[in-house]
């Protein structure tokens, strides 16, 4: 735990690795069952001006377990707010990408305002609605053929993981059906700048069951209050595009940038006009 530490935010803690310094963004990262590391250095050119704040996840990384009733999306969004308390934050925004992209806006959702912007990337606001049906079908259509069967069962051996290897083995198989480009150099390179990874796989199995969490906020979107950027890639197999368009037209205050060169891994695929977006919509504060 050399770079990070743990807070305590009352029933747990999270284990927060900083960077940098200025205005506060939390970030929160995908699975589940991931950790911080999934972030590697993608997001590091924004220390010149921003204070990072890269969560691992309640019973996620190097985070401590805690009772797998306590394992939902709303409590996670809960777990935000505690945390930003916990840290003595003011003003802050909130980043999450996929998994932690549902976390976020369900923590904008049920905490209007708690944070002063909120960044949904690749995130979806039903999970009835659009990421199951979503996804089965790009698994059943994926391209090449040679790696469908590949990317099916990586998806399946998700209800069964046991180990860290075990999780490391189905996402090195899955990663190819999150790129725009199966065969994409930049999926080895993800694999050496995210070295480092502690896998949940009590985790992963919990949530792969329950439909990732089964988001459910379309109807209340209009609660939210705080800015909202909606990143979204164009060929997301995960999350899609109309997803993105209702979480943006959804919400108030909300803008929808899509990158139309990225499947779901939009802050590795165009990692600088990612940035870049990121940057001018937290400078507008």
């Amino acid at each position: 735990m050399a770079d990070g530490r743990l807070v305590d935010i009352g029933d747990t803690q999270l284990y927060i690795v900083e960077r940098g310094q200025g205005y506060p963004l939390i970030v929160l990262h995908g699975g589940p069952g991931l950790d911080h590391h999934m972030f590697g250095d993608y997001l590091d050119a924004l220390t010149d001006h921003y204070r990072l704040i890269l969560v691992d996840q309640r019973s996620q990384g190097l985070s401590p377990m805690t009772p797998d009733s306590t394992w939902t999306i709303p409590q996670m969004a809960q777990d935000v707010v505690s945390l930003a308390q916990a840290l003595g934050l003011n003003e802050y925004a909130v980043l999450g990408h996929s998994f932690g992209a549902m976390v976020a806006l369900q923590n904008a959702v049920d905490f209007p305002g708690a944070a002063a912007q909120t960044i949904v990337s690749s995130g979806v606001p039903s999970a009835s609605k659009y990421l199951g049906p979503h996804v089965q079908f790009h698994i059943e259509n994926f391209e090449p053929l040679e790696l469908r069967e590949q990317v099916a069962a990586s998806w399946e051996r998700e209800t069964i993981a046991q180990t860290q290897e075990d999780v490391a083995s189905l996402l090195t198989d899955q990663f190819p059906y999150h790129f725009r480009d199966p065969f994409s150099p930049l999926i080895q390179e993800m694999w050496q700048r995210t070295v480092g990874a502690v896998y949940a796989p009590d985790v992963l199995r919990h949530f792969s069951t329950q439909a990732y969490g089964g988001i459910e906020v379309e109807d209340q979107l209009g609660h939210v209050t705080q800015p909202v950027l909606v990143l979204a890639g164009r060929y997301d197999r995960a999350c899609s595009i109309p997803a993105a368009e209702a979480i943006a037209t959804g919400i108030p205050n909300a803008q929808l940038v899509i990158f139309e060169n990225s499947g779901h891994m939009t802050y590795i695929e165009e990692n600088e006009r990612y940035l870049r977006k990121v940057r001018q919509f937290l400078d507008r504060g």
